[in-house]
């Protein structure tokens, strides 16, 4: 108990006074929603005009420099050429986001169009927020990124690292459990389903500045469940990797790579349980 009496003093000795100079999470999170309506106002279900959006696009200027002025040290200058930097580059986000949509609407027979896409498909909102986050992560700004793909992985169950490198029209059906790892580099049409981990061989500190995750070409399927690790891994152009499979070594292009399991299937009526069955 007494322990627990001192705990409120050493939050505060720890954390308060070593940290005052933080963003707030909840603004960071508020700031991402509001962007990516912002890029699709038909997420936020309402109708817009150029004056609104213009008007928006300055409130959103301002909510970025409010995050970027605890993180740096810097005259007002400084923090609003970040700014105008990352305003700069949105152009493009929005328009890789774009054929995103467009890829999903191609490659899933459940869509019935892109408004359904970026209305519900947690894949595309999990794209959209990495894509926002790792323009932030290649500016070199701290904290911002990972607050915002942790967000996003809370509510889709999709971990991206916000370094990882994505090319265009990418893909990830369902989603849940998918993890991309920080130094993971994907190429242009690549398909990825529920559960694939494209991860490290393994976890050291020391390996912080190595490439730690595999590299995927352009034009791979990845199905479900499958795991390739390791920062010397390559999968290339034109492979499709089937599900349940586990990589640690490059494969060539034009390449499938399947799991096959033993599948035992009997009639239930003439079965007889055995007695070291158990669940």
């Amino acid at each position: 108990m007494d322990r627990l009496a001192n705990l409120p003093k050493d939050i505060y000795r720890n954390f308060v006074c070593c940290h005052k100079d933080l963003p707030s999470v909840e603004s960071t999170h508020s700031f991402v929603d509001e962007l990516v309506m912002f890029l699709f106002p038909i997420k936020a279900n309402r109708t817009v005009s150029l004056k609104s959006l213009k008007q928006e696009l300055r409130h959103l200027r301002f909510r970025l420099e409010d995050l970027l002025h605890p993180l740096y040290n810097s005259s007002e200058d400084e923090i609003l050429n970040l700014v105008n930097e990352f305003f700069g580059r949105l152009p493009d986000v929005y328009e890789k986001l774009v054929n995103d949509s467009k890829t999903f609407l191609e490659s899933d027979p459940s869509a019935r169009g892109v408004e359904e896409v970026i209305m519900s498909f947690p894949g595309f909102h999990a794209i959209a927020v990495h894509r926002i986050a790792h323009e932030l992560q290649r500016m070199k700004i701290p904290l911002l990124p990972r607050i915002m793909s942790e967000y996003i992985h809370g509510i889709t169950g999709i971990d991206i690292h916000p370094g990882a490198t994505i090319g265009e029209n990418f893909f990830i059906d369902h989603g849940t459990g998918v993890v991309i790892g920080e130094t993971s580099e994907i190429g242009k049409n690549v398909k990825l389903y529920q559960s694939v981990t494209l991860g490290a061989l393994y976890v050291d500190r020391s390996m912080a500045d190595q490439k730690r995750h595999p590299t995927i070409q352009d034009n791979v399927i990845i199905y479900a469940g499958s795991t390739i690790l390791g920062g010397k891994t390559i999968i290339g152009h034109d492979s499709v990797i089937g599900g349940n499979a586990w990589l640690t070594e490059s494969v060539e292009p034009f390449s499938l790579v399947y799991h096959k399991p033993q599948i035992v299937i009997r009639d239930k009526k003439n079965f007889v349980e055995p007695i070291n069955f158990y669940i």
